[in-house]
């Protein structure tokens, strides 16, 4: 990450025709929001001075408590390469402080920020978070609406003609490294018209505040290409849905603490408590890393997205993989999260359950190295597989019931969160779909 001054920032702006800064920042469901201004007001931002009204923004405030300040962090500063050459657009992500000059609880980034001070405190020094989020493409109407026609019927990692989005990939690839995203790889999912952009890790506030800026810029340039892309965890019926794979490692001092040669699969006693803490909350944390009525939509067999609480070195189906590089790469990988999630708040209750393991040096179950999907109800009881919750509702539930991933949202974000996610599954339960029509006008 760039490490800037103030006076690095006033530079810069200057040299490159900077007219216009963004105040970025993530409501409790993972939306970004901004405050744009002229640069003329940069001064009053960097002075932490900039006011914005929280009770209109989703699980701030009530309007009694409306007035919040933007703390803007000058390592995220970046600016926009699509913007106009008359006056480019910048950007920084921000905290959210209250008036009297404390962190405000229901900031997802500031709450991140929390949780990583209880790693530190059992000597850990870094987490560090690699993504992988997917996507789909889907092409626009002549009104610039989103349709449900595909741009492309490509497969897993093919190339055109086939795979019509590589242009617009690759675009957005370019504008990503632009920005200082170090791309690690570019390729067509297994769906039609879904792809997979990966960036270099980082520790987990900046890879968050990555995860964040990479939606903004494939939203942007998608639009370009006549496109609209969605991180809607399952917009399709009959293909897989769109996940977020997080791959999790800790460090301390600069070596990684989830390797150790001498260890079962080489990992460290460290990483197996780990492991365990995920596995142990796995089915609680769900309604965090898989926020939405869709997303359990993707939480079911055949479409590879993991359904079932295990953990395994070499095959595709439990919720924990471990890829095979060691030494410095070790580290798991988590594969339920969707790109629906709000990312801050996705890696709290993902480090919180694990640091929950290694605290209390839980020791996780064999690895299951068979296809988990064919195997019976009776053989997954045997061997100690849980399911994920099925809906939001069940989710939501089980949510409420365990105090390590409560305390990891902390009081204000996790009553707005359950109260928001609450009215989402009412009103799908009340709401009339199609398919009840198909099923049941005739019929009855």
């Amino acid at each position: 990450m760039a490490k800037y001054t103030k006076e690095d920032i006033f530079r810069i702006v200057k040299e490159e025709n900077v007219k216009y800064i963004r105040l970025q920042f993530t409501d409790i469901l993972g939306t970004i929001k901004n405050v744009e201004i002229p640069v003329s007001q940069l001064q009053k931002a960097l002075d932490n001075k900039m006011m914005f009204d929280g009770s209109s923004i989703e699980g701030f405030v009530r309007i009694e408590e409306s007035d919040m300040y933007l703390y803007p962090d000058l390592d995220t500063f970046v600016i926009f390469p699509w913007t106009a050459e008359k006056g480019k657009v910048a950007r920084f992500i921000c905290d959210i402080y209250n008036p009297d000059g404390t962190p405000f609880e229901g900031c997802p980034r500031y709450n991140l920020k929390r949780v990583l001070k209880q790693m530190e405190e059992l000597g850990f020094t870094e987490f560090n978070l690699g993504p992988e989020p997917e996507f789909f493409l889907f092409k626009l109407d002549e009104k610039g609406e989103p349709t449900l026609e595909l741009n492309d019927n490509g497969g897993y990692f093919d190339l055109a003609p086939t795979d019509l989005g590589e242009n617009c990939r690759r675009d957005i690839v370019l504008e990503l490294e632009e920005m200082g995203f170090e791309i690690e790889a570019s390729h067509h999912e297994v769906a039609p018209g879904q792809h997979e952009i990966d960036f270099k890790y980082a520790n987990a506030v900046k890879a968050c505040d990555d995860i964040q800026t990479f939606k903004l810029v494939v939203k942007t340039v998608a639009r370009k290409h006549g496109l609209h892309a969605t991180f809607m965890p399952k917009p399709l019926f009959g293909v897989n849905g769109s996940g977020m794979h997080c791959n999790l490692s800790l460090f301390k001092n600069g070596e990684n603490a989830f390797f150790d040669p001498n260890g079962q699969l080489q990992l460290s006693e460290t990483a197996l408590q780990f492991i365990a803490g995920v596995l142990k909350h796995a089915p609680n944390f769900t309604a965090v890393t898989n926020p939405t009525v869709n997303s359990y939509k993707r939480l079911v067999p055949g479409y590879e997205a993991p359904c079932y609480v295990a953990w395994s070195a070499r095959n595709r189906s439990p919720l924990i993989r471990i890829p095979a590089s060691r030494g410095m790469s070790t580290r798991i990988e988590v594969r339920s999260v969707d790109p629906a999630a709000n990312p801050y708040l996705a890696m709290a209750v993902l480090l919180a359950a694990g640091l929950d393991g290694i605290k209390n040096k839980l020791t996780p179950p064999a690895p299951v190295d068979r296809n988990i999907y064919v195997m019976t109800k009776e053989e997954r009881l045997e061997e100690g597989i849980v399911d994920l919750p099925a809906t939001l509702a069940e989710a939501l539930e089980n949510l409420k019931s365990d105090e390590v991933i409560v305390n990891a949202l902390g009081k204000h974000l996790f009553e707005h969160f359950v109260e928001a996610k609450e009215i989402e599954w009412d009103m799908f339960r009340t709401a009339v779909h199609p398919w009840e029509r198909e099923q049941y006008m005739s019929l009855y």
